[in-house]
């Protein structure tokens, strides 16, 4: 485990001075983790979410976790992040706006362009408007690995990007530059975190487009059959969420001038095929459902839009953000399995893919 000493004392520093929090997206996957996070730490929050893809049993149980105590902190405003007097309302008397609402996918953006377009990129200027306005002290925005589209280099470093692969790839990297653009023309601070397929409890393994983990997951648990798209050398730096929660908490408090209206790869700095990834998580359903089926993977055609591979240089967030991952992949794993045994038979939901 990495020195956390940073993230610790940006938790002590939050318990002793609490703030204002809007969090976008709060019924949503990694959404619920920070409303959860915020609550422990003492601080004050309102969530944003129109239910599209967030579900309402993932704030029911953050209430559980957190104690009827600090669910009287919480306030849930119910609406659009296009709606320019919702984001308004919600961001009227924030100190920090955590803005994660938007539709993920690489595969649904490219049969539903326009509605990435008006969703992620309408929505998250109606969002920095309505952060500027409201005086807000900073936002911190969910990006993408999948802004780093077909270049090849690895690890992946913030600099060196290539062209975009998917609408969805396009729709993040317009937000950071119209993060920069704010930021320059009005002031504004932002700061962008570009994630790298967190995942964890309360991520969706329902539908079309659920990412790989809690698909396979709910796949394995069942004892179904899991399909691996492409021959499963694709790799990934595969990132457990409370990873992104410290990033999201750093990124809203950093002092650094340097961090400012930048952005950040957040994960762990690992590269794992999905041939791996399988043979891990299948040890682990077989550990705590010992008998369990275990049918051989199938094998599809490997995916429009997909990067073929994919590790982040975290270098970067350490030095300016103090960044310091506490979860290497199998450690959550270990607790994303157990989370979803415990689950099973139950809908679990919440997904943002990266």
């Amino acid at each position: 485990m990495a020195d956390t000493s940073v993230y610790q004392q940006t938790c002590a520093q939050l318990r002793q001075s609490p703030r204002r929090w809007l969090v976008t997206g709060a019924a949503g996957f990694i959404g619920s983790h920070l409303v959860e996070t915020l609550l422990q730490l003492g601080q004050t929050v309102r969530g944003l979410d129109n239910f599209s893809t967030g579900h309402r049993h993932n704030l029911a149980q953050v209430r559980d976790s957190v104690g009827q105590q600090a669910w009287r902190r919480f306030t849930l405003l119910e609406g659009d992040i296009r709606d320019a007097a919702a984001c308004a309302s919600a961001c009227a008397g924030a100190d920090i706006v955590l803005h994660q609402a938007a539709l993920g996918s690489v595969p649904r953006s490219l049969r539903e362009p326009q509605l990435y377009h008006d969703v992620n990129l309408g929505g998250f200027v109606c969002m920095l408007e309505a952060a500027r306005a409201a005086g807000a002290g900073r936002l911190v925005y969910a990006s993408s690995s999948a802004i780093y589209g077909d270049h090849p280099g690895l690890p992946k470093v913030e600099a060196a990007i290539g062209e975009p692969l998917s609408p969805y790839a396009l729709s993040k990297r317009a937000n950071e530059l119209y993060a920069q653009l704010y930021g320059r023309c009005y002031g504004t601070e932002a700061v962008g975190l570009r994630y790298f397929n967190v995942f964890g409890p309360r991520q969706d393994p329902l539908g079309a487009y659920a990412a790989v983990i809690p698909r396979w997951l709910a796949a394995m648990l069942a004892g179904d059959t899991v399909r691996i798209n492409g021959d499963g050398s694709t790799s990934r730096d595969f990132c457990y969420v409370a990873n992104a929660v410290q990033a999201n908490l750093l990124a809203a408090t950093s002092v650094q001038r340097q961090a400012v209206n930048e952005v950040f790869n957040v994960a762990v700095n690992g590269r794992t095929s999905l041939l791996q990834l399988h043979a891990a998580m299948q040890a682990m359903v077989m550990e705590v459902r010992p008998g369990q089926q275990a049918p051989a993977p199938l094998h599809g055609g490997f995916r429009d839009g997909d990067v073929r591979h994919s590790q982040a240089d975290i270098s970067r967030a350490a030095r300016l953000l103090g960044y310091a991952p506490t979860h290497e992949l199998r450690e959550g794993l270990r607790q994303t399995v157990a989370w979803y045994a415990a689950q099973q038979g139950a809908t679990v939901a919440g997904g943002t893919q990266a």
